[in-house]
Formats: C-alpha cells, sequence, structure tokens
C-alpha cells in the first residue's frame, strides 16, 4: 500500500514538500563524523600455499592441517552474519603473505623494526542483504597483527590497513581497517576443498572499518524545516500539524546510493517502475526504531529519495529527533514536531 501511495503522490509531494524549498538542494544538515562498521564473520578459514603437487589443489575432502612458515602465501575465506549488529550476507577474502617482522626474531622470522605477522594484506569484503540483495564492498591493504596506527578509535584493536575504496553504496570511501581483538581462525592446507569450508567449519572474527564516506544520507532541510511531511496528504509537519505516534510520514532526503533498477551516474530516477534503495535503510525517531515502508528514488531527480515510515508509538511528545542511514551509515538528526 505504501508503494502504491508514493506512486500516486509524486506530483503532491513536488508542490507540497519540495517547491515550497524553491529547490531540492535548499540545504542540509553539518555532517556528521566517519562511521565505523563492525562486520562480524564467521567460518573463517586461512588457506595455506603449502601444496608442492599443483593437482592436488582444492582436491581432499577431509579437513587437513598445515605447518606455516615465513614466506608462504595464504588466502583467507570467510562467511558475512552481521553488520553493526544487524543480520547480513557476504563474503570477505583476505590474501597475504606471512613474513613475521619481528624486532627480536627468532630462527625463521624476519627482523624487522616492526611487530606485525604479514604483507601486503589485500583484504575485500562484499555484504549483502539477508535476502541477497548486493550492498557494496569494501577494500583494504596493510600490514597484518600488531598495534593499530596512531589517532586510530578505540574499537581498532590491531592491524595497519587503509580502506582504499569501495564500490556499491560504499563507493569512494577512505579510512582504516582493523580487527576487533579476540579473532580466532582454522589453518588449513590449499589442497583441501574450500566447497566443504561451512562442513568443516572455521573460526569467528570482527573486521572493524573507520570509515570516511564519499557521500552519506542528508535529510532534506527547507526554509520551513526538516522536508517531512504528513503521508495521508502530503502536508507539512509543522508545529501547528504536528505528527501523531503510529502515522505514517514521509521524509525526503539524498545521499541513499544506489538502486534497484540502477540509473546511470547523472541520470534521474523514473517513475514507472520506481527505484528501491538497494541498501538497507533506517529510520529512528528519538532513538527508536521506526518500521520502513518504502525508500525510493524520487521520479526525475538526480540525487532525491522519499522514504515513507511509521512514527513508533512509544516515540514521545514534543519535539522530536529524526534520524536516517543507509548501508549503516547515518545521517545528522533533525528535529519535527511530535504531538
Amino acid at each position: 500500500m505504501a508503494r502504491t501511495n508514493v506512486a500516486q503522490n509524486w506530483t503532491r509531494v513536488a508542490v507540497a514538500a519540495l517547491c515550497l524549498a524553491g529547490s531540492w538542494r535548499v540545504g542540509f544538515a553539518q555532517a556528521p563524523p566517519p562511521v565505523i562498521l563492525e562486520v562480524d564473520i564467521e567460518n573463517y578459514v586461512q588457506y595455506w600455499d603449502d601444496a608442492t603437487d599443483r593437482g592436488k589443489l582444492a582436491s581432499v575432502p577431509n579437513q587437513t592441517t598445515t605447518a606455516p612458515r615465513a614466506f608462504m602465501q595464504n588466502v583467507w575465506i570467510a562467511d558475512v552474519v552481521a553488520v553493526n549488529g544487524k543480520p547480513a550476507l557476504g563474503t570477505y577474502v583476505n590474501r597475504t603473505q606471512s613474513f613475521n617482522y619481528r624486532p627480536s626474531p627468532t630462527a625463521g622470522q624476519n627482523i624487522a623494526d616492526i611487530n606485525r605477522n604479514g604483507g601486503p594484506s589485500t583484504e575485500t569484503v562484499e555484504i549483502l542483504q539477508p535476502d541477497g540483495t548486493p550492498v557494496g564492498t569494501i577494500m583494504s591493504m596493510g600490514l597484518v597483527a600488531g598495534n593499530p596506527p596512531p589517532g586510530s578509535p578505540a574499537a581498532l584493536k590491531s592491524c595497519n590497513k587503509a580502506v582504499v575504496g569501495g564500490t556499491g553504496a560504499f563507493l569512494g570511501v577512505r579510512g582504516q581497517a582493523s580487527t576487533a581483538g579476540g579473532s580466532s581462525t582454522r589453518q588449513a592446507s590449499q589442497s583441501e576443498d574450500p566447497s566443504l569450508r561451512r562442513v568443516h567449519g572455521g573460526g569467528k572474527m570482527r573486521l572493524v572499518f573507520y570509515l570516511i564516506p564519499m557521500f552519506r544520507p542528508e535529510i532534506t532541510l527547507t526554509p520551513n524545516g526538516p522536508a517531512v511531511v504528513h503521508s495521508g496528504d502530503f502536508t507539512t509537519v509543522t508545529s501547528t500539524k504536528p505528527a501523531r505516534p503510529g502515522e505514517v510520514l514521509s521524509v525526503f532526503a539524498r545521499g541513499l546510493g544506489p538502486t534497484r533498477p540502477g540509473v546511470d551516474p547523472g541520470s534521474p530516477f523514473l517513475a514507472n517502475p520506481l527505484a528501491s534503495v538497494n541498501a538497507p535503510v533506517e529510520v529512528t525517531v528519538n532513538g527508536t526504531a521506526a518500521e520502513v515502508l518504502s525508500a525510493v528514488g524520487f521520479p526525475g531527480s538526480v540525487d532525491g529519495y522519499q522514504v515513507n515510515f511509521r512514527v513508533p508509538a512509544n516515540a514521545g511528545k514534543g519535539t522530536a529527533s529524526l534520524q536516517l542511514s543507509a548501508a549503516w551509515i547515518t545521517s545528522s538528526p533533525v528535529s519535527f514536531a511530535l504531538q
């Protein structure tokens, strides 16, 4: 019903909410600080390149063991199971070489001024929604284990890796990558059949990404306040006409990222079919999660979106704080009247 309501009211929305501002891009809230994504992975296996007979690669059906040494290459593979505590799917892949850098090495380790286990490490994590919809990919590279770099957020416990880019909802991100500590992995030979990785199992780890996004969700601001309207008649929510708990509202924003179906860069969204936001979209009112009914690209706009949501029944009264997020990246808060 909400999707039909969106389709039937594009003209009214444009007149009642956007033309009030005179422009889609009248103003936006102050950009919030960089974000932290915590990605939980399981069935984490480190496959070591120890098969001298290349014909035996990925052929052994049983669980294998190995004796890793410095200079050996390895591939780490795991399943994404959650992002910031919310269920997700995806795959983590990391390719690195063991060097065992040590200021005071033992035999077989590499003498160095740093204390790291390996590198260069090239790391990719491709994240999907629980229904399998692709969200985006984050790429990083650097050195494995040891202390995090100076100035890192407290959540970054080890490694020295730079986020060098991303795709989809994470297009153009930069930042740092680490682990949360306390990780475990299963070490195996590359002769082991990787199709049985989930059968044999593996370790667990929490990846931590400190991200500086190239774009992020921002709620549109008009001369009369944030572009939040009553979905029933598409009039603006004001102190003289406040929202009510349980009511369906529409908020207009930018920076929610790719859609399904997609559009070419610089091309406007179409009205038929409506373009649904590809990433998970969340709305909170006074810190309480709201039910998101639809999140679509606004027809005719290049970077404009409409999100329909239901105000939580226990959201309280008075001046309410509203935030939305896409791909776990949160907007700055805005305020609206709630009766």
